[in-house]
C-alpha cells in the first residue's frame, strides 16, 4: 500500500531540516567537534608576549650559539633549536616564521664565531680551505665555511622539530596569557 503525499510534505521533501528523526543520539553526549575552517586573514595576529621580547629571545640564541662556537661547544645550535621549538608551542608561532628565524639565529651565531678569530689575525680561511681538501670537497674558503653554516642550520632545524614534537599543544579551551605591545 503506498500512502498519498500531502501538498506540505511535497513541499518538504529534499529541503534541510524536513526529515526529522527524533533524539536518535543519547543525550548529554556531544559527538566530536568539527576542526575549525581555515579562514585567512590579513588582520594583526595575536601571538603569547610583546615582539619585542620575541627579538631579544632571538639575539640571546644567536649570541648563546656564538658562545658556544667560540667554546667549542658545537652542539649548542641544537639545543637553542629545542628551545625555540618548546617556546614556539607556547607562543603559537608557526613553523613557517619559527624554521627562518632558527636559520637565521644558527647561521648568524656560527658566523660570528667564525668572524671574531679572523678579525684577531688567525687564519679562519686557510682552516677552512685546508678542512674543504680533507673531506673531499672542492679546496675553497667558501665551500669549508658554508659546510659549516650549513651544519649548525641543520642541527637547529633538527632541534626545533624535536622541540615541538616533545611539547604538547597547549589546551584550546583555556585562553593564554595576552599581553599588550
Amino acid at each position: 500500500m503506498t500512502r498519498q503525499l500531502s501538498r506540505s510534505e511535497f513541499v518538504r521533501l529534499g529541503k534541510r531540516g524536513s526529515y526529522r528523526l527524533g533524539a536518535m543520539a543519547a543525550q548529554g553526549i556531544a559527538g566530536p567537534s568539527l576542526p575549525r575552517p581555515f579562514r585567512p586573514s590579513f588582520g594583526r595576529t595575536s601571538h603569547g608576549g610583546p615582539l619585542i621580547g620575541w627579538i631579544c629571545a632571538g639575539l640571546a640564541g644567536t649570541v648563546m650559539i656564538a658562545w658556544g662556537a667560540i667554546e667549542a661547544i658545537w652542539y649548542v645550535s641544537l639545543i637553542i633549536g629545542v628551545i625555540a621549538g618548546i617556546v614556539a608551542r607556547f607562543g603559537q608561532w608557526p613553523l613557517r616564521v619559527m624554521a627562518p628565524a632558527v636559520v637565521v639565529m644558527c647561521a648568524a651565531g656560527w658566523g660570528a664565531a667564525l668572524i671574531v678569530p679572523a678579525v684577531r689575525g688567525l687564519p679562519v680561511g686557510a682552516t677552512a680551505r685546508t678542512i674543504a681538501g680533507v673531506a673531499g670537497l672542492p679546496a675553497l674558503v667558501v665551500v669549508g665555511i658554508g659546510i659549516t653554516l650549513a651544519v649548525s642550520v641543520l642541527q637547529g632545524l633538527v632541534g626545533l622539530w624535536l622541540g615541538r614534537a616533545l611539547t604538547p599543544y597547549p589546551p584550546r579551551n583555556l585562553p593564554l596569557p595576552r599581553f599588550r605591545d
